[in-house]
């Protein structure tokens, strides 16, 4: 029997989609923004999701933001795109193409436009994209957040799954907030890599069990994550580097988060194409703008330069 591989750990990044003027993808800024994460302290990228604005492209979009990242150099291994779809055949052909190019896995929504489906539904639904797709390479995380989607995965379904693929199905992204339930999970089912959605709950989830953590700050505190993560492997005290991180989630979710986050990027890049974010959602205000920063700047950390 293949020997169950070594999953995702550490801190992921759930990598900004930059957008230029017409809300097109920006190659070259995000792959420089992509290098610059994996320089410091990511240890993976999860583009392609919630943060990165996932839903608002389309699969043309998404397939060309795969590609262009590794055409410019980005590690294939490091990437795990999101792949969830309410089309069953838009996630199988985006799911073959990311395990083609060399992803290290793929991070996968349920079909969430049609709401209480059965877990009879949900397991047919990740199992044929698994069947379809066919490729032994291919490491699937579930990604349960309940508040987006509507539709949270139950640990009867995990366990459903991991009895059928227990070689393809390797671990979950939890951003519901409850730390309960990543701590289950991690407790149910060992080697089970649990990430935790939410930066303030990757010390307590580390601490119960789980692997790492995915998060939208990473974008900017990475440094932070990566020290917390480190310092909790090593046995270290990381109790105030760990406050300074808490504080920075609490700070960057008062506001949308990727509107808020691409403002960020954009004073400490100074520039204001990372202020491009693609409709329905909207960038700040100017009150906003202010409070952030004087929110950001009051936590004294700063983020790392940018070449």
């Amino acid at each position: 029997m293949t020997e169950r591989p070594e999953p995702f750990s550490g801190v992921l990044a759930a990598a900004l989609t930059p957008l230029g003027a017409n809300f097109i993808p920006d190659d070259t800024m995000m792959a420089a923004h992509c290098r610059w994460l994996l320089d410091h302290g990511c240890d993976g990228l999860a583009i392609l999701g919630t943060t990165g604005e996932a839903n608002s492209f389309c699969l043309k979009e998404r397939i060309r933001i795969i590609e262009s990242l590794i055409e410019n150099g980005i590690p294939a291994h490091t990437l795990m795109p999101g792949t969830g779809s309410c089309a069953l055949t838009d996630a199988v052909i985006l799911t073959e193409l990311a395990v083609k190019a060399g992803a290290g896995g793929v991070l996968m929504l349920p079909p969430f436009y049609y709401k209480d489906p059965s877990d009879d539904g949900l397991f047919a639904y990740y199992s044929e994209i698994i069947q379809q797709v066919g490729d032994e390479r291919l490491r699937v995380y579930l990604y349960h957040f309940p508040q987006m989607s509507a539709i949270p995965i139950s640990y009867s379904l995990i366990e459903r799954l991991l009895k059928d693929y227990p070689l393809t199905v390797v671990g979950m992204k939890d951003s519901s907030g409850d730390l309960d339930n990543m701590a289950g999970t991690a407790k149910a089912f060992p080697g089970f890599a649990v990430l935790s959605g939410q930066d303030n709950l990757l010390l307590p989830l580390l601490q119960a069990g789980g692997t790492g953590c995915i998060t939208a700050c990473a974008n900017v505190g990475s440094e932070l994550a990566a020290a917390v993560y480190k310092g909790f492997k090593d046995g270290d005290d990381v109790h105030a580097v760990n406050q300074v991180l808490v504080a920075l989630r609490k700070t960057v979710s008062r506001f949308p988060l990727s509107a808020a986050l691409k403002q960020l990027m954009a004073r400490h890049t100074s520039n204001d194409a990372w202020l491009n974010i693609r409709p329905p959602l909207v960038k700040l205000i100017k009150a906003q703008t202010q409070d952030l920063y004087n929110g950001f700047d009051a936590l004294g950390y700063q983020i790392a330069p940018t070449a």
